[in-house]
């Protein structure tokens, strides 16, 4: 399981054995004394994967953009997240609850893949060497307003009553 959990081994094992005798998730949390909140999103996963909730899986998966929008289609066509997330061997009903949020906001392409990493500065040398007149013209601006914050410098120094 995660090391982030704020669960130990015991408590998830203790709570899976009550899952599997009828408890609820609220009566689970009650009896053990710990957050209702992480014993549902256990219980979450207990519905989808059963007994073998405590096993950790392996890697994370990675998944296309048709097979975002297939199953979130078809979890707002009226079917359910815990069905939908056993028939697809997904780890929690809470990615397709997730994936849905996204597809509700930003619509098909929040369900495309993110490119990885920093953003490119749009600061970047350009792939074309820039000609004499184009960086000449650029050391102009700059220089024109280097002399503007100079003059309000000066200005600003003028004024001052000391």
């Amino acid at each position: 399981m995660l090391k982030s959990s704020s669960l130990s081994e015991e408590q998830r094992a203790a709570a899976v054995a009550l899952f599997e005798t009828g408890w609820g998730a609220k009566s689970v949390a009650t009896k053990l004394g710990v957050s209702k909140r992480a014993i549902g999103r256990l219980y979450d996963r207990w519905r989808v994967r059963g007994g073998t909730t405590l096993v950790a899986k392996p890697t994370k998966r990675q998944f296309s953009f048709e097979f975002k929008l297939a199953v979130v289609q078809r979890f707002l066509a009226g079917e359910t997240q815990v069905a939908l997330a056993q028939e697809f061997q997904l780890s929690s009903p809470l990615l397709i609850k997730k994936w849905a949020s996204l597809y509700r906001n930003e619509g098909e392409d929040g369900l495309r893949p993110k490119p990885r990493g920093r953003p490119k500065s749009p600061f970047e040398a350009p792939s074309q060497p820039e000609s004499e007149l184009q960086r000449l013209r650029r050391e102009n601006e700059r220089l024109r307003a280097e002399v503007a914050f100079l003059g309000k410098v000066q200005a600003l120094r003028d004024e001052d009553p000391r």
